[in-house]
């Protein structure tokens, strides 16, 4: 469960530095495996190490006493699900489920769209989304492009 000092916000900048640390921590546990080292290396380069990339986004997390425990992050003004993570030592306290509720309620759009990690696939549909296209790999990530109507 979630604790009496959790609240769901937007974070602000300084907080986004912790929340793409968590993203990159929980990326590393639960999705590498499932990548080669080329995927693993693009996902680092493109998303973590990438600046202009990370200012496109909203980020949403979780945060109780100052420590960041899961972040959500939207592009396309709020229509995509660029980054959704939460802390490996947190996961089945509904955090995950608080953040999407923020992201889909935020969308300016009936539909919420995801390229959903191998690992991410049963958690989207858990969530309600459907499989728009079979599994891609583009350039070593390995996704599934989804979406959800509300």
């Amino acid at each position: 469960m979630i604790g009496d000092f959790l609240e769901i916000r937007v974070l602000n900048k300084n907080e986004i530095k912790k929340a793409t640390k968590l993203v990159l921590e929980v990326f590393l546990e639960f999705d590498a495996p499932d990548y080669t080292q080329e995927g693993v290396k693009e996902f680092y380069n493109s998303i973590i190490k990438n600046q202009v990339y990370l200012n496109s986004l909203t980020f949403y997390g979780a945060v109780e006493n100052g420590e960041v425990l899961g972040v959500i992050a939207t592009r396309n003004g709020g229509n995509h699900i660029a980054l959704f993570y939460v802390s490996g030592l947190h996961h089945g306290k509904k955090i995950g489920r608080k953040l999407f509720e923020t992201a889909i309620s935020n969308s300016p759009t009936m539909s919420l769209t995801v390229n959903a990690s191998p690992f991410g696939v049963p958690i989207y549909e858990h969530l309600g989304f459907k499989k728009l296209k079979a599994e891609q790999n583009k350039n070593g990530l390995r996704f599934t492009p989804m979406k959800i109507r509300r």
